[in-house]
């Protein structure tokens, strides 16, 4: 929110200086990111002077240049080279002296330098209108009129316009400060209470406000009682548009706006006076001579403002004649039914449009106007017919005209102002500090709180209708100490303190637990947007995910049903910018949804790698990374957890190669796999990525079952005992470890593959795994016949269930 100091102090009955403001209006919740200078000119003519031209001769040693002799008021004249077509003696003109800074239109700013012109020195420079920034033309030096004075400062003749600009970080909620004028009832309440005087803003009104004909009558009807509960206008006849006089340029081009004319300009500083938005109609251009608030067909074409065919929506609220819409309510004009140089007569709006349906369609047609900003946060409803009377005024003094109607209000169903009670003792429970109940009331009175019951240990008030986020007693105390001061409120000497009670708090063990481990091997932690962009998904798995209603970008417009995409994007970021060998994990949610709008979140945990497990050393050369750097990365993740799988298992999916899920108690715990070459161009990624995604709510509840055992060191030794088979070539190693398992072989500690040996003597289609089998006994030293038996019953197995050929 744009705020101007000299707009503001119109309404502020005491002044005060910009620095004391600033820290006022950050210390009641307006915070100031930004207090600027802004200059009508630029640079505001500081160092120019007024002069005359004394004398006129021709340039000795150039034809297109003028020697001339200029009084500036004091000493002697000075001689400066002139190449206007125009100058000549006797003229009152702008004079840039040396050491004096110019500030063009265009171009870069130019300090004045005795300079030697074709061997003659120039002691400054005679100014055009476009050199100094008071106007747009350069056909000559600027003359000014016979009688302006010579000598006195250029700023002083002219008189710039200068004004301190501040950048407020509004809240939400904070609709009320959406004008100078709802700001200023800040200031003054807070004035009024830390100065101890009775300090009330001067209130723009509508005094003086007279109709008079009743030539031009619009016929109003509101058919959508729900999106618009109050409607307000009046017909103006015979104005005059133009330009809009200076002081009103001048103001709207200090907070960032551009001057149009006087009738768009006038509703535009309305809207940043009082916030409430307004509407002009050209009447002539009404339908019929009606005007119709309604909803319009779903998928009706209309043409906004900006000559753009927009299809409508048919919860979009109209503004319609008796043939076709006019405007989006509260959003955005149509092309033909605006304000024109043509235009004589017009409907003035001044209405109140519902909250949630406003800023749905603002969001619905990508139409973010000043309008709907403040609709869209809630206007005061109160304050139509004010507004309207106040703007029509200002209308006849600037545009000329006259009120040709009756102001029309249709307000069916009058809202009733909301009340909320607070007990005495709240507000020091919540606060922090024991307020007096005549400083409680001055306080909410100063913000137009109405005192409705004042109790012993109660305060009943009415909210005032620019306050449209005040319903709990909570608002009340927020109000409160936001005018006294944050500041204000004593630190006590001790403080009592209430631990609150995480039922879940095994759930953040597991998480740190995991975290420390993954950035303990070299990984990092890094964080993506739940929102992604539709496009990386085909129709079908977008049918089954989350879409943003009202998303504020295209690239963002659905939440993400895994963390695969956006992990991806995180790592072409990183590659893009030299980041080659990559170990990244996220703790983040997807979203899904089923069936008739049932949504599901999970949390998840992904990892991603890429690149090479080392650097190139003296001692050893980089190796890059595989599926298999993966995998032990997601079993080490489950093993400090104290999970052990079930099984592994190769399952195919659309964007992994080689996918292997990983279940516990029949149930998917995580999946595994290198990205799709097809996936990776997507995202212009060169170089092979391999991807974990691990089901964390399933993860962290069987850990959180996991009974941790400690037992002693064994006393006794284990055994090992190693053979070679040779099997079929697609034989996958979890086939081999299911075989063994099933046997249940109780002293059977480990199993490992050590070696795969493939070779044409084995056949074409066969390959040699060599095994290592750890054995052993806590209670006794394994005799050689034990182990004999076991890898008897091993090979057997292997044999009979794999067809294994055992290699002697």
């Amino acid at each position: 929110m744009t705020i101007s100091y000299k707009w503001l102090s119109e309404y502020l009955p005491v002044n005060v200086d910009p620095e004391r403001l600033s820290r006022i209006l950050t210390s009641i919740g307006l915070e100031v990111e930004s207090m600027s200078k802004f200059e009508d000119i630029k640079g505001g003519l500081q160092g120019l002077v007024i002069g005359e031209v004394l004398s006129t001769e021709k340039h000795p040693n150039a034809d297109k240049l003028t020697l001339t002799k200029v009084s500036i008021g004091n000493g002697e004249p000075l001689q400066i080279v002139c190449g206007a077509p125009n100058v000549a003696t006797g003229q009152r003109i702008v004079v840039a002296p040396v050491g004096s800074t110019i500030y063009p239109l265009t171009g870069d700013p130019l300090t004045m330098k005795v300079a030697k012109i074709r061997n003659v020195e120039s002691y400054g420079m005679i100014c055009a209108e476009d050199e100094i920034g008071v106007g747009s033309s350069h056909d000559g030096i600027l003359v000014l009129p016979a009688d302006a004075p010579v000598g006195i400062a250029a700023d002083e003749y002219f008189q710039p316009y200068e004004d301190v600009i501040f950048e407020i970080g509004l809240t939400p909620n904070r609709m009320d400060a959406m004008s100078h004028w709802g700001v200023a009832r800040d200031v003054c309440a807070y004035l009024s209470h830390h100065d101890k005087q009775d300090i009330k803003p001067k209130l723009p009104n509508g005094n003086g406000f007279k109709v008079d004909n009743n030539t031009l009558t619009i016929d109003v009807k509101v058919e959508n009682e729900k999106a618009c509960p109050r409607y307000s206008g009046l017909s103006i006849a015979n104005i005059a548009i133009a330009d809009s006089p200076k002081w009103l340029q001048q103001k709207l081009k200090a907070i960032g706006l551009r001057p149009i004319n006087n009738i768009v300009d006038i509703t535009n500083y309305i809207q940043h006076e009082t916030g409430q938005p307004l509407h002009a109609f050209d009447i002539d251009k009404i339908g019929g001579k009606k005007i119709i608030v309604k909803n319009l067909p779903e998928g009706s074409n209309f043409i906004t403002l900006d000559e753009k065919k927009r299809t409508l929506s048919a919860e979009d609220l109209m503004i319609c004649d008796a043939t076709e819409g006019m405007c989006i309510a509260g959003v955005f004009g149509g092309q033909h039914s605006g304000v024109t140089d043509s235009t004589k007569n017009i409907f003035l709006e001044s209405a109140f449009f519902d909250a949630v349906i406003t800023r749905k369609t603002s969001f619905r047609h990508g139409l973010r106007t000043d309008a709907a900003s403040r609709f869209e946060k809630g206007t005061d409803i109160s304050a139509t017919v004010n507004v309207l009377k106040r703007a029509a005024n200002m209308i006849k003094e600037i545009a000329g005209g006259e009120i040709a109607s009756e102001i029309v209000d249709i307000y069916p169903s009058v809202k009733p102002k909301t009340e909320v009670a607070i007990k005495w003792h709240f507000i020091k429970k919540l606060s922090g500090k024991n307020y007096h109940p005549d400083a409680v009331m001055d306080i909410l009175n100063s913000l137009g709180f109405e005192t409705l019951k004042e109790g012993i240990d109660e305060l009943r008030v009415a909210v005032p209708y620019h306050k449209p986020d005040i319903s709990l007693p909570a608002d009340l105390v927020e109000e409160i100490v936001r005018i006294d001061g944050l500041d204000n409120i004593e630190i006590p000497d001790s403080i009592t303190i209430t631990p609150a009670i995480e039922e879940q708090y095994e759930k953040e063990i597991f998480r740190e637990k995991t975290a420390s481990y993954l950035v303990g091997q070299g990984f990092n932690e890094m964080m993506t947007n739940s929102i992604t962009n539709a496009a990386y998904y085909s129709e079908e798995e977008s049918n089954s995910m989350v879409k943003m209603m009202n998303s504020l970008s295209a690239d963002l417009n659905i939440l993400r049903n895994s963390l695969f995409e956006t992990s991806l994007e995180a790592v072409a970021y990183n590659l893009n910018h030299k980041n080659n060998s990559l170990r990244l994990f996220e703790f983040g949610k997807a979203y899904t949804k089923s069936g008739n709008e049932k949504y599901a979140e999970s949390d998840k945990l992904c990892l991603v790698i890429t690149g090479n497990k080392n650097e190139d050393s003296w001692k050893q050369k980089s190796v890059p990374v595989d599926f298999y750097t993966l995998k032990g990365a997601v079993n080490s993740v489950l093993s400090i957890l104290g999970i052990i799988p079930d099984a592994f298992q190769k399952q195919g999916v659309p964007k992994l190669d080689n996918h292997l899920v990983i279940k516990k108690n029949s149930t998917i715990i995580a999946g595994a796999g290198q990205v799709k070459k097809a996936i990776l161009d997507k995202f212009g990624i060169k170089q092979a990525v391999y991807f974990a995604e691990l089901d964390w709510t399933a993860i962290s509840s069987l850990a959180a079952n996991q009974k941790n055992k400690v037992k002693e060191i064994p006393k006794y030794p284990s055994v090992q005992r190693d053979i070679a088979m040779v099997v079929s070539k697609s034989l996958e190693w979890n086939e081999v470890e299911t075989t063994v398992q099933r046997i249940k072989l109780l002293k059977l500690q480990d199993i490992k593959l050590f070696d795969i040996f493939e070779s044409e003597k084995l056949g074409i289609d066969k390959k040699s795994l060599a095994v290592n089998f750890t054995f052993q006994d806590e209670e006794k030293t394994l005799t050689d016949k034990e182990i004999d038996g076991w890898m008897n019953k091993i090979m057997t197995s292997l044999e009979n269930d794999l067809q294994a050929e055992i290699r002697k």
